[in-house]
């Protein structure tokens, strides 16, 4: 059992099962009834995603200094108690289901998920 961290829209991988989307929005021009067989999520879950404002600086970071800026303010974000728990949660199912949270960035690394990722990892969750 694990999660996995994903680029949503990308092709399932076997065993993958429930698909979460970490966004502020869902994919433009998609019928909401498509979202799953389209490979979007399963599951619209913007309560892991940054801030507008935040996610604005990490859009904009082209610095190592503003990425950094970005990930303290999107893991202060992810620190409040409501957020907290929901990855302890998550940490928690990975052990014991598949799943997956995502995010439609292309490249990870400049990406809150990638923030996610070490944000489960420092739970203990079961990451593939």
């Amino acid at each position: 059992m694990t999660v996995r961290i994903v680029r949503l829209g990308s092709p399932r991988t076997e065993g993958e099962d429930t698909r979460i989307g970490t966004v502020r929005r869902p994919p433009r021009g998609v019928p909401k009834s498509e979202f799953a067989s389209q490979n979007w999520y399963d599951v619209w879950f913007p309560n892991l995603a940054p801030s507008a404002e935040t996610m604005k600086l990490g859009q904009e970071a082209s610095t190592p200094g503003q990425w950094a800026a970005f990930v303290k303010k999107y893991r202060s974000e992810m620190a409040t108690p409501e957020i907290s728990r929901t990855l302890d949660l998550l940490a928690v199912l990975s052990h014991q289901s598949n799943f997956s949270v995502g995010c439609y960035c292309e490249n990870e690394t400049h990406c809150h998920r990638s923030v996610l990722r070490t944000l489960l990892a420092e739970r203990s969750a079961k990451i593939e």
